[in-house]
């Protein structure tokens, strides 16, 4: 199975799930990552403020905060190559990066007409 690496800007807890004001997409992403892991995903989290090590000896992570800044986090990579900088991955990207069924409603919205990135 392909390791899926999602490096995290700084945050309070391991998932950004705590606190009084949580951010919703934090939420859903973290019920992705269970959805994820129950379809036999295997995900690894690094939080730049409890492991920065991480983040500096991973090159591909470095040199894109280099770059970039930390703008370009959360960074994904799958397989140790790149896969998405500056947003978390859908559902939709995890399931196909792990070779599951796509969710029903993420299904539905890509055979629509409008779905896709295309209009009708």
């Amino acid at each position: 199975m392909t390791t899926i690496q999602i490096f995290d800007p700084a945050m309070c807890c391991s998932t950004g799930v705590c606190g009084v004001e949580v951010d919703q997409k934090l939420v859903d992403f973290a019920a992705d990552v269970d959805w994820a892991k129950h379809n036999g995903a295997q995900i690894e989290r690094y939080n730049l403020a409890q492991q920065p090590m991480a983040f500096a000896e991973h090159a591909v992570v470095k040199g894109l905060l280099e770059r970039a800044g930390d703008s370009a986090l959360p960074v994904t990579l799958v397989g140790g190559e790149l896969a998405l900088a500056g947003r978390y991955p859908s559902r939709a990207d995890l399931a196909r990066w792990i070779g599951a069924a796509a969710p029903a409603s993420e299904q539905a919205k890509a055979s629509s007409c409008c779905g896709g990135g295309r209009c009708c």
